[in-house]
């Protein structure tokens, strides 16, 4: 298995898409987040795309949106401003935070006259009326898109893509177990770019590779030392590059919490006479964001039991600037894990990462964590 495979995927990734599109003639329609049902989009044909930045500076973003918003949601906007994502016939997102759903608006400026959705998805998913809520709203967006297809979708093309879709999920998990074992059959960012690919990727053709893949990493042995066992918990991170760079100073990440992670996968479909409540018990049921946490607090106890299922010996808290459903959530996980002995290092992204700025932080961390782990 050549796990650079993974990788090309990613860095290609409008490559990908365009050929996918030549190949089988379908449509392609970006995500701005993971609570879009790709389900609904896959059982008709469509190739979902998940929309990411490129980490490169976003000036040309400011007449779009305001400065002051994430470096995420101005990197996304640059891409479309340079043609970057102009093979997309369409755009869906589902209710999320201020900044992306500006990011949204802005987005039909630069690519009118196409199908772009707004999924009124709760908020509140602790709510007991969440379910259905969602239901309503999952109807109403299949309506909306067999109108743009011009044809209906049938329940059975429904099940048999959340049937990929849950397979696709299993498939990651399983991956990611391989990551609790003392030295890790892989790295962090083999993991993270395996996950990346998924978002980014026909379904189908994703599993392939993760079949491939897993049989692979159960013979698989690293000839390298994991080192400290870590997590990255925050802010969206597809910054492959980081990750990579942070295991060279003698780390290993283990885990991670965050959305193009593990809250992309870590639940399935429960079984429903009706596809469409059947999609929003799952969506609704998904590892939540913080924009969908607020009364609850669910995401300190979770994110303190993945640390503890990985074996974690420390955490990096990453906040993308002026992100503020993290800022108001990273204190309370920060606590919750330094009180149950994780220590934390916090670290603020901007469009592109500073790692020389990061290293002697992340090397320090490091170095007070071994040192700890000798008494």
């Amino acid at each position: 298995m050549d796990f650079e495979t993974f990788r090309r995927h990613g860095r290609g990734r409008h490559d990908y898409a365009r050929d996918w599109k030549k190949r089988t003639g379908g449509k392609v329609v970006g995500t701005f987040c993971t609570y879009v049902p790709e389900e609904i989009l896959a059982a008709g044909g469509v190739l979902p795309v998940r929309i990411l930045g490129s980490h490169e500076p976003a000036d040309d973003a400011e007449p779009y949106v305001f400065g002051m918003f994430c470096p995420f949601s101005r990197d996304c906007i640059s891409q479309a401003i340079r043609g970057r994502y102009d093979y997309l016939d369409g755009t869906v997102l589902a209710q999320t935070c201020l900044h992306i759903r500006n990011t949204f608006w802005s987005w039909q400026k630069v690519n009118p006259g196409r199908f772009h959705y707004y999924m009124c998805f709760p908020i509140k998913v602790q709510s007991p009326r969440a379910v259905d809520y969602a239901t309503g709203e999952m109807r109403a967006f299949r309506a909306a898109f067999e109108k743009w297809l011009g044809r209906p979708l049938a329940d059975a093309q429904i099940r048999d893509a959340i049937r990929v879709c849950d397979e696709n999920r299993a498939l990651l998990e399983e991956i990611y177990g391989l990551r609790k074992d003392p030295h890790p059959p892989l790295t962090g960012r083999e993991a993270m770019e395996m996950v990346l690919a998924g978002q980014l990727m026909d379904k189908r053709e994703h599993n392939q590779l993760l079949r491939q893949a897993l049989a692979a990493l159960r013979t698989r042995r690293l000839e390298r030392d994991p080192g400290v066992r870590l997590m990255i918990v925050g802010s969206e991170d597809d910054d492959t590059e980081f990750i990579g760079t942070t295991e060279e100073l003698g780390c290993t990440i283990v885990v991670d919490e965050h959305c193009t992670g593990t809250r992309y996968f870590l639940n399935r479909t429960p079984d429903d006479p009706d596809p469409m409540r059947a999609l929003a018990r799952r969506y609704v049921g998904k590892p939540p964001c913080p924009s969908r946490d607020w009364d609850a607090r669910t995401r300190t106890d979770r994110t303190l039991q993945l640390a503890r299922d990985y074996n974690v010996q420390g955490a990096l808290l990453v906040q993308q600037k002026f992100c503020d459903p993290h800022e108001l959530d990273i204190p309370a996980i920060k606590s919750t894990l330094e009180r149950n002995g994780i220590p934390t290092l916090f670290l603020e992204f901007d469009v592109t990462i500073p790692f020389g700025q990061f290293r002697t932080r992340i090397e320090a961390f490091l170095e007070m964590i071994r040192a700890e782990a000798l008494f």
